[in-house]
Formats: C-alpha cells, sequence, structure tokens
C-alpha cells in the first residue's frame, strides 16, 4: 500500500501554497492526490489510513469548491534518500513533521495543568481541587512518567500543594537515551538529573532539550519526538506544571496506567471545594481583590487564586494561578477552551 507517497506528494504540493491566489493550485493538487489515490485502492482497501485520506479529499475538495474534472500535476520526484529508510529515518524524532508526512494532516494536542493547591485540569478540560497528600501519578504513559509530591500548605490545613515534580523520559532507542528530571522548592534546575540539557549523543539527541525562560522560576522542556513540551514553574512555595502533548502520546497507556491526574483527574476521594469554609488566613474580599489584579477573567483560574489564597495567606499565588494561565494560553490547541467556568 503506498497510501503514505501519495501523503507525501499532496503534503508537499500544499505546503507553500497561502492566501486567496492558491485556489486552482489547491484543486490541482486535490486532484492529483484523489488519482494517486486511486492508482493505489487494490492494494490499500485494508488500510485505514487509506480510507482516511479517501474522506479527507472528498471533503476538502467540497469546502474548496474544486471540481472533480480538470488538470493534475505530475507526482513529483522525490529525492534521494541518504540510506534506504529515506524520509521516515531523517524525520522519526520531528514528531509533528513525521505525523504530517504519514497522515497529511498536523497531530492533535492536549493540555493538562497542575497548579497551587493543586488545581488539576485534565486533557479533557475537566477542573478539579485536590487534597492528594503524598506522591501521585500526573501520567503513566508509554513516553513519560510524571509525579507530583504535595504536601499540607499550612499546619492543620487539608488543603497541599506541589513541593516536588519528578519527570522520566522513557527511552526511544532511535532518538533519545531515558532522561530524568527533578524539581523541589527552591531547586529548580535547568538541566536533567545526569547534568545533561539534551537527550543524550544519539543522532535525534537534540529533540529533547531543556531551557531556562526565568533562573529558579520557570524551566521549559521540548520532547520534539514525541510533539510534547513541559513547563515547570515556582511560584511562592509551591511549584505548577503544565503540558501540551500529542493526542496520540496522551493516549499511549493500558488499563493497568489507569492512576493518571491529567487523564481521569483527582478520585472522588480527594477532590475538595473550593468555596473555603470556616475563617480564612486572608479575607475572601482581599484575595478576591489581589486575584483580580492578575486574573481579570472569573473562571476557574480566578476562583483557585482566590481559594488559594485565603487558604495560604501567600500573595504568590497569584502569580502561580497567572502562570498556569499563560501556560494554558500558549498551550491548548483551541483558544476558547482557554477559560473554564464552574
Amino acid at each position: 500500500c503506498k497510501i503514505l507517497r501519495c501523503n507525501s506528494e499532496y503534503v508537499a504540493a500544499t505546503l507553500h501554497l497561502r492566501g486567496p491566489e492558491r485556489g486552482a493550485a489547491f484543486c490541482t493538487a486535490l486532484r492529483s492526490y484523489s488519482l494517486c489515490t486511486r492508482r493505489t485502492a487494490r492494494t490499500c482497501r485494508g488500510d485505514l489510513a487509506f480510507h482516511s485520506a479517501v474522506h479527507g479529499i472528498e471533503d476538502l475538495m467540497i469546502q474548496n469548491n474544486c471540481s472533480k474534472e480538470g488538470p493534475t500535476a505530475p507526482p513529483r520526484p522525490r529525492p534521494p534518500a541518504p540510506n534506504a529508510r529515506g524520509f521516515e529515518s531523517l524525520d522519526i524524532c520531528d514528531y509533528e513533521r513525521s505525523f504530517l508526512y504519514k497522515h497529511g494532516r498536523p497531530p492533535g494536542f492536549q493540555h493538562c495543568a497542575a497548579f497551587g493547591d493543586p488545581h488539576i485540569r485534565t486533557f479533557h478540560d475537566d477542573f478539579h481541587t485536590c487534597r492528594v497528600e503524598g506522591s501521585w501519578p500526573l501520567l503513566d504513559n508509554d513516553y513519560l512518567f510524571v509525579q507530583a509530591t504535595s504536601s499540607p500548605v499550612a499546619e492543620g490545613s487539608n488543603a497541599t500543594v506541589t513541593s516536588k515534580i519528578t519527570i522520566i523520559f522513557k527511552n526511544m532507542k532511535e532518538c533519545i537515551d531515558q532522561k530524568v528530571y527533578q524539581a523541589e522548592l527552591d531547586n529548580l534546575p535547568a538541566a536533567f538529573q545526569d547534568g545533561s540539557v539534551n537527550g543524550g549523543s544519539r543522532p535525534g539527541g537534540s529533540s529533547l532539550a531543556i531551557w531556562e525562560r526565568s533562573p529558579g522560576r520557570h524551566v521549559e522542556i521540548r520532547a520534539g519526538y514525541i510533539g510534547t513540551t513541559i513547563a515547570v514553574r515556582q511560584a511562592g512555595r509551591q511549584l505548577s506544571f503544565s503540558i501540551r502533548a500529542a493526542e496520540e502520546v496522551a493516549g499511549a497507556f493500558t488499563e493497568e496506567q489507569d492512576l493518571q491526574l491529567c487523564v481521569g483527574g483527582c478520585p472522588h476521594s480527594q477532590r475538595m471545594s473550593r468555596s473555603p469554609r470556616g475563617r480564612g488566613r486572608v479575607p475572601a474580599e482581599t484575595a478576591r481583590a489581589l486575584c483580580r489584579e492578575m486574573l481579570p477573567v472569573e473562571d476557574v483560574y480566578f476562583q483557585s487564586c482566590v481559594f488559594d489564597v485565603v487558604t495560604s495567606g501567600d500573595t504568590n499565588f497569584t502569580m502561580a494561578a497567572h502562570g498556569a494561565l499563560e501556560d494554558a494560553r500558549l498551550f491548548l490547541p483551541s483558544a476558547e477552551k482557554l477559560h473554564i467556568f464552574q
């Protein structure tokens, strides 16, 4: 089945088409794509990628008012491959480019965050406030393991904050050695545990890299080989975690890996109301005024900010909620999902 070749020829033909003038050339590329799929129909009839491409072409032709009759472009000559595996060996450690080559479209992404009390925003845009004292897995899949360790925000309080984050980038023989990143309060290193700042000496080692965005306050880790970006921050006496992960990566786990706060949120027994009762350490109205300075929209980030400031008495929690919102603004595939109201 040569459907991947059809996909790559279509991508190559449309990659540089922009603006209102692209119409005729885009339709020509779609007709060529359709012709290519028909030529391989017999050998591809049992291939899901083939059927996905056929339906995708039909939809695109309707959306762009393309006629099924008309000129087609000759297939582009394929560049000589530097080795037997060609394109795929060059781009196996560039997830987004490889996905585009294989499927003819960019991958989808999901976002998860843990900040403050902690508050968890799951990959499915559910939002929970948790007590979860001790160590809990945020992620546990074929590519990543992320564990957050929480401790009480103040003596005698039910609320907890994240005091330690451990991230394991699992070994991927084509691209990286296994790497471990660990952050603790007042120790946000700009390197992995072994002192390195990338994925090691393998050919794709540079597809995993770490940057210090703000010394001691904000670190970003990019894992291009799995289409994933992670941000770790410290604000006041708590750590926060945000991730933008490819859908395929976020969903690569078995039934045994069922406890993941980023997937299922907090267990019911660990969920808390964001309406603190009794006397807090800061009056609610004072907390609301402080949070409104950083978070003008009264969504769950704002509610979480108020809860944390009232409960802890620490005004730095306004920065924690603001940082989580900024990460969401950067990582979410759709701006419409930025604010959640409950």
